[in-house]
């Protein structure tokens, strides 16, 4: 089975249907995080930063169709997770998708259709929020197989080592 074929699923269920800033926040009783439940998430995440805690991917004739929560506290500052987006792992960034509000519900997502080239095999999915600009968690995605680690990404992007690729 090729990658176009296949659905990704990177940590929790999402309605085929999600669009634009609709309030589609996954339930409270989802898992967003591939690496602890929900119930750890916050205490493990600095929640000032825009955390990304799940991906999901799918494969289409126009590019790959990208799920993407983030979980930052964006009622407690003046800053607002404000972008998260995919690139490579040298940085070359392939597609962002820009926030232009706050998000009081938490954690949330957003999707957004990206292009990626035939030989990229691994790509990371940053968040970024406008106080703190980079931070909190990243998550390195292979598109052949799906799977995902989660890493955290410092406060200034820095290229992610192909050993990260899981």
């Amino acid at each position: 089975m090729e990658r176009r074929d296949v659905l990704r699923i990177g940590g929790l269920t999402l309605a085929a249907t999600l669009a634009g800033c609709v309030d589609d926040s996954p339930s409270s009783d989802t898992a967003t995080d591939p690496e602890s439940d929900s119930d750890d998430m916050a205490s493990e995440l600095d929640l000032r930063e825009a955390n990304v805690v799940g991906v999901e991917f799918e494969e289409r004739d126009e590019g790959y169709r990208f799920d993407v929560t983030l979980h930052h506290d964006d009622d407690g500052e003046d800053g607002y997770a404000n972008w998260w987006q995919v690139e490579t792992l040298d940085g070359t960034q392939l597609g962002r998708r820009v926030l232009t509000h706050p998000h009081s519900r938490q954690p949330f997502t957003r999707w957004d259709i990206i292009e990626i080239p035939d030989s990229v095999t691994c790509v990371v999915v940053r968040g970024h929020d406008q106080t703190h600009e980079y931070g909190g968690r990243a998550v390195v995605v292979n598109l052949d197989s799906g799977a995902q680690n989660a890493i955290s990404q410092g406060s200034e992007r820095q290229t992610v080592s192909e050993s990260d690729c899981p």
